[in-house]
């Protein structure tokens, strides 16, 4: 069977075409870090901690994945954190929003029964059934359940997305970004990010429908006001 030899690719000879070669590869750098830009400069001073978040009323929750059913390590962080938030007062509703696109998989109902466990009331807890990606998830909390101001929680690689993509959503936001062991999935999050963006900027950009809408649900209302 003959050999497919490879071509490499060849270098421009002349100096004004390897000026232009730098000046493309510069060029889609930028383009390529500029969201990732935005997202930072537009959600500076909107992060930090628990201790440091704000008063706000209602914790918004963001799904990251089950295991047998159960939260994941990554998600478990994030709804104690929610825990600490309401038992310093700071909020009093926690909107968990997540995947339940198929019967075999519920984030949400996971992620309410691990806050009841830990001590929020689960009157307290309202459920967010479409939360399929992080624009999904703050428009439908603006939208379907009424969220004016929140405070969002996540891990570190992902909360300064979500707090951009939310305030374009018209919800006013504080991102407490939880700690998280620098394993492969903190790596391969942080390096998601990068690409995830663009995308986020799109959204903000284009604003497109979350992939369900549906009528307006008093949950997050009720819980603020006691149940």
């Amino acid at each position: 069977m003959p050999r497919i030899r490879l071509k490499r690719p060849r270098l421009p000879r002349t100096r004004a075409g390897r000026r232009r070669l730098v000046q493309g590869v510069a060029a889609a750098c930028v383009l390529g870090l500029a969201p990732a830009t935005w997202m930072y400069a537009s959600t500076s001073g909107r992060v930090g901690t628990v201790a440091d978040a704000p008063a706000s009323g209602v914790a918004v929750v963001f799904g990251a994945g089950l295991w047998d059913g159960k939260p994941s390590p990554y998600l478990a962080h994030r709804l104690d954190a929610a825990v600490e938030l309401y038992r310093a007062g700071k909020v009093k509703a926690v909107l968990v929003t997540g995947d339940n696109g198929r019967p075999t998989y519920d984030e949400p109902d996971a992620m309410r029964g691990y806050l009841v466990q830990h001590g929020v009331p689960d009157k307290s807890v309202v459920s967010d059934f479409a939360g399929f990606d992080t624009w999904d998830s703050c428009v439908r909390a603006k939208k379907i359940f009424g969220v004016d101001r929140a405070v969002l929680v996540s891990q570190g690689f992902h909360i300064r997305r979500a707090v951009a993509l939310c305030e374009a959503a018209g919800v006013r936001s504080y991102g407490v970004g939880v700690d998280a062991v620098h394993d492969a999935t903190w790596y391969y999050g942080g390096t998601r990010e990068v690409f995830a963006a663009g995308k986020a900027l799109l959204d903000v950009v284009f604003r497109p429908d979350p992939t369900f809408l549906g009528p307006k649900e008093p949950g997050v209302a009720r819980a603020l006001a006691g149940g």
